[in-house]
């Protein structure tokens, strides 16, 4: 499996955390991807069509477009590994992808939407231009470059971008919601709107999903299965609350969600699990 990932210069580098793609990992299996507070534009370059399963219902599933924005989203959903044979994608920052949107970022809360829906024409052209290319050096060249082109047609302030972008930062550093509010001169229930707007998610869940990646990504990593010890580590109340999200986030106890991380193999996507 070739799995490569580039990050773009500035400006958008502000917005976008890394362009990825990925050829030669498809399986035949569905997977859970967990939540992760952020957006996605993922474009498929071997079939025009992207399908999103029902994680209550596996056998049913949306076909979309061959391009689409996943949303942000509060609770994991599934895809066919199928789809890995070739396919090419943006992660963007959490908040990062308002700009490109043109809608707000709560509109699609738990949903993806083709991207065509929201660029017109434009997304279309996009994924054929990616498509008729062969080297990953230039699929990333053209998706930077278009993404510039849409964020320097922005039509909101410089200075409103830059006040989300931070309002992002600070909750995400566990500053509290009132505090902020009340430097920025909004009450909470407004900040929270305009959080939500920009990220699609409220200020308190985003905080419990980036707290359940961290959780998430220590299990992997250290192997630990001291449950009470991550939970105390990853700043959890205690290890109920553990549990709680990672039955919430991952559809599974921290020990199943374990169990599953050891069968993994080589073509499995960081963030996703095998269904079960």
């Amino acid at each position: 499996m070739i799995h490569i990932c580039y990050r773009p210069g500035p400006p958008l580098n502000e917005f976008v955390d890394y362009f990825w793609l990925i050829e030669g990992g498809q399986a035949q299996r569905l997977e859970k991807i967990l939540p992760s507070g952020t957006i996605e534009l993922v474009i498929n370059l071997k079939q025009d069509e992207i399908h999103i399963h029902d994680p209550e219902r596996p056998e049913r599933h949306e076909r979309m477009s061959g391009a689409v924005f996943s949303g942000t989203y509060s609770r994991p959903f599934v895809c066919n590994a199928q789809q890995h044979e070739a396919i090419l994608g943006v992660h963007f920052k959490a908040g990062g992808a308002f700009p490109f949107l043109g809608l707000e970022a709560s509109e699609l809360t738990n949903a993806h939407v083709n991207l065509p829906d929201l660029w017109g024409r434009s997304g279309n052209e996009l994924r054929e231009r990616v498509c008729t290319v062969s080297t990953p050096e230039e699929r990333f060249r053209i998706l930077e470059a278009v993404l510039q082109t849409r964020l320097h047609n922005l039509t909101s302030s410089e200075l409103q971008t830059k006040i989300a972008l931070e309002m992002i930062s600070t909750v995400a550093k566990n500053v509290s919601v009132r505090n902020v509010s009340r430097e920025l001169g909004l009450s909470q229930r407004r900040f929270i709107q305009i959080f939500n707007s920009f990220v699609g998610l409220t200020p308190k869940v985003f905080r419990r999903i980036l707290r359940f990646q961290q959780a998430r990504v220590l299990a992997e990593k250290l192997e630990m299965s001291n449950w009470a010890e991550l939970a105390v580590t990853c700043g959890y109340f205690d290890q109920s609350h553990l549990i709680k999200d990672f039955r919430e986030f991952a559809g599974s106890t921290p020990r199943i969600f374990s169990i599953q991380q050891q069968d993994k193999d080589y073509r499995l996507k960081d963030n996703h699990v095998p269904l079960r």
